[in-house]
């Protein structure tokens, strides 16, 4: 029997494989989200589906994942990480396979909320799971890793998705990605463990004083509560509601057609242009952590700064949606994913921080509410006024897209006046509840 105070050699080697397949379901996360942006116009033609129909179909994701991010710790706690993955990514992967075979709006609707559903309950849960497999000092950079391969599922959504939709179409690209689903679900339920304990494998030992006592053991009506009633979370709150929701709208819906419409890109071109989005998000997640910690030491002028950015990255979209190059555009999609999305990592380390440790989790939780619901609502908004600006059913013009947009420069320039009032939390001392 190992020593329990010396980690065994297996734990470093097993405890890779744990996050690979937890990172490799986080890849298909991020691939579920953003892929109807690629065969947005195919489902369009098939499901019969406008623009306003079409962006309640996109958004029926956004709104189970929304409401489960803070039932997903409680369950993960009961039911344990490994369970709550595997039985809801194995909805995830019926659902897509569901998905694909749909023959009304009606159907695609109910299918894309199960898949929303489904993958709620992977990062929350995950991240307990790597409590458990790391040590603290590590945790930050595993997070940041995680975030980088979502970064690459929604990568594969472009380019990748648009070349597997060329050749079996958007209903056999939802079955194939159903059937990868289900695959890792198994895995997961097979291979992961919730603790190296469960493994047969010594814990963890942290080196230095255990900092966890002291613990105040809010309940979770009360922790909610407590939240809620400081203005310092909603500043920050409105903020992911107004500004990364764009991402979510543009680059998991609206950024496809607007492509193809008014630049005249086919598929493939589209999503090369769009995984610029996914680029920015892989590269933008380690430079505003760095940028962060190390240089500006401040949360705040990190979601100022972003805030402003995606300002500029909205107006040529909202004013200009016709004048615009090539290049322009790929610069266009990277800009928002490094200033548009990857900067939620400094937004959730800084409602991590706006609470002490009993009520982290709850506020972290609760603000992960707000960019689905706003990728939600933008996405549904922006499908209304493409329809009112009138064109054939599925065809708008430059200026009906532009109308659209302006949607996305109103939202950024509310969220770059919530980043004014965000407190900082780096440079002083941790506020009391």
């Amino acid at each position: 029997m190992p020593d329990a105070q010396q980690p065994s050699p297996k734990a470093p080697a097993y405890r890779w494989l744990v996050f690979g397949l937890l990172a490799a379901a986080y890849f298909m996360v991020y691939f579920h989200r953003t892929s109807p942006a690629v065969v947005a116009l195919d489902m369009m033609a098939d499901l019969k589906a406008g623009g306003a129909l079409m962006g309640l179909l996109a958004s029926a994701y956004f709104y189970p994942y929304a409401l489960m991010q803070l039932p997903a710790g409680l369950l993960s706690d009961s039911w344990g990480p490994r369970r709550s993955i595997s039985l809801f990514f194995l909805l995830a992967g019926l659902a897509s396979l569901l998905f694909g075979r749909v023959s009304s709006v009606g159907g695609a609707i109910g299918a894309r909320i199960l898949v929303g559903l489904g993958v709620s309950m992977l990062f929350v849960p995950t991240l307990k799971v790597l409590t458990n497999w790391f040590k603290k000092t590590e945790f930050a950079f595993m997070t940041g890793l995680l975030m980088v391969i979502g970064g690459l599922g929604a990568l594969s959504a472009a380019g990748p998705l648009a070349f597997l939709s060329g050749r079996l179409g958007w209903r056999g690209s939802f079955t194939a990605i159903g059937l990868v689903t289900l695959a890792l679900a198994g895995a997961i339920w097979v291979l992961v463990r919730n603790t190296p304990a469960e493994k047969g494998l010594p814990p963890l030992v942290e080196e230095g004083p255990d900092k966890s006592g002291g613990s105040q053991g809010f309940g979770l009506l009360e922790g909610v509560l407590l939240v809620l009633k400081r203005w310092r979370f909603w500043s920050l709150a409105v903020w992911f509601l107004l500004g990364p929701s764009i991402f979510f709208a543009f680059g998991g819906l609206w950024g496809g057609p607007y492509l193809s419409q008014v630049y005249g890109l086919s598929r493939t071109q589209a999503g090369q242009v769009l995984s610029l989005l996914a680029v920015g998000l892989i590269l933008g997640s380690p430079f505003w952590s760095h940028l962060s910690d190390r240089v500006l030491r401040s949360r705040k002028r990190c979601i100022v700064i972003s805030a402003g950015v995606t300002l500029l990255v909205t107006l040529p979209l909202a004013f200009f949606p016709a004048g615009l190059n090539l290049n322009l555009l790929y610069l266009l999609c990277f800009l928002l994913g490094a200033f548009g999305s990857a900067i939620v990592v400094i937004g959730f380390t800084a409602a991590k921080e706006l609470f002490p440790l009993d009520l982290a989790g709850t506020s972290v939780g609760l603000v992960n509410l707000f960019p689905f619901l706003g990728g939600a609502l933008l996405q549904v908004l922006v499908g209304v006024v493409l329809e009112r600006s009138g064109g054939p059913q599925g065809v708008f013009s430059a200026q009906a897209y532009g109308n659209g947009f302006k949607i996305f420069f109103f939202s950024a320039l509310l969220a770059l006046a919530a980043s004014l009032l965000v407190q900082e939390t780096l440079a002083g001392k941790k506020p009391s509840p």
